[in-house]
C-alpha cells in the first residue's frame, strides 16, 4: 500500500505535519487504507510528501493521540480499527465486527451461575430464586480492548455454560431464544481505575456506559447488559427518517 497525494500545499499558513496527518486520516475514512493495515514506512512517506522526518513524525503523532493509528516499536505504524453500531440494530458486538469485515475477541472474566439482585429480578421479571447466568467479558476488535460487557441472563434460556463462546446472542438462539426487540440507554461517563486497566487506557478516561435490555417476541425478558465501551474506539451510528426530523 502505497500513499499518495498527501504531500502539504506551501501555500497555506497550516502546519506541515496538521496537513499530513489530516490528508492520511481522509484516507482512512475513505477506507484507502484498511484497519489493521501498516502505514508506509517514515523514509518512504518522507520520499512521498518531500518533508522531513521531524514532520512525518509529529504528523503520525497527532494521528496517534487521536487514536486512529499505533505506533509500534520496531514494526511501524498501523490503522486502528472503529468500532461502529447502528443504534436502531439489535445485533451483538461479534455481529457488529463480522459485519465490518474484522474479528472480535473475548478475555473472559466471569463465566457462572448465580442468583439475581433484587434490580436484576424486577428488570428481568423473574425470582430472586431463579438461576442466572453472569457472563463478563473483555471484548477485544482486532486484539484492541474496547468494551467490558457484564451480561445477566436467565439460566433457562441458554444452553450449558460450557457451550457458550464469545457470543451471547449466538449461544441465545441455539436454544430458540435469540431476542427480536430491546432497548437501549447510553451516557457519557468516565473509566474507573480498574476499568482503565482492563481496557488499556488512562484513569479518567472517556467511555461510553450502555445498558442493554432484550426481549423475546411474546415480550419476555432474555438479557440484561451493563457495559463500559472506550470513548475513543466506538461511534454510535443512527439512521434516521423524515417523520423524525422536524
Amino acid at each position: 500500500m502505497r500513499l499518495t497525494d498527501i504531500g502539504p500545499d506551501k501555500s497555506v499558513s497550516t502546519p506541515h505535519y496538521m496537513q499530513i496527518a489530516k490528508k492520511i486520516r481522509v484516507c482512512i475514512e475513505n477506507n484507502e487504507i484498511e484497519a489493521g493495515e501498516a502505514l508506509p514506512s517514515e523514509r518512504e512517506l518522507c520520499q512521498t510528501t518531500g518533508v522531513s522526518r521531524v514532520t512525518i513524525r509529529r504528523a503520525l503523532g497527532v494521528l496517534e493521540a487521536d487514536k486512529v493509528v499505533k505506533r509500534k516499536h520496531g514494526a511501524g505504524t498501523f490503522v486502528l480499527p472503529q468500532v461502529e453500531h447502528l443504534g436502531s440494530s439489535l445485533k451483538g458486538f461479534t455481529s457488529n465486527a463480522e459485519t465490518k469485515g474484522h474479528k472480535s475477541q473475548a478475555i473472559w472474566i466471569v463465566k457462572a451461575y448465580g442468583m439475581p439482585t433484587a434490580d436484576e429480578a424486577t428488570i428481568l421479571q423473574i425470582s430472586e430464586t431463579d438461576k442466572v447466568v453472569r457472563l463478563g467479558r473483555v471484548r477485544q476488535f482486532e486484539n484492541e480492548p474496547v468494551a467490558i460487557e457484564h451480561a445477566v441472563v436467565p439460566a433457562r434460556l441458554l444452553p450449558s455454560i460450557d457451550e457458550i463462546d464469545e457470543s451471547l446472542y449466538h449461544a441465545l438462539e441455539s436454544r430458540g431464544n435469540r431476542p427480536v426487540q430491546g432497548t437501549q440507554r447510553v451516557k457519557a461517563s468516565l473509566a474507573n481505575p480498574t476499568e482503565a486497566g482492563l481496557l488499556s487506557v488512562r484513569e479518567f478516561s472517556e467511555v461510553l456506559r450502555i445498558e442493554r435490555r432484550s426481549f423475546l417476541k411474546d415480550g419476555t425478558p432474555v438479557e440484561l447488559t451493563r457495559s463500559a465501551y472506550r470513548g475513543d474506539r466506538y461511534d454510535i451510528v443512527m439512521d434516521l427518517g423524515n417523520d423524525q426530523l422536524s
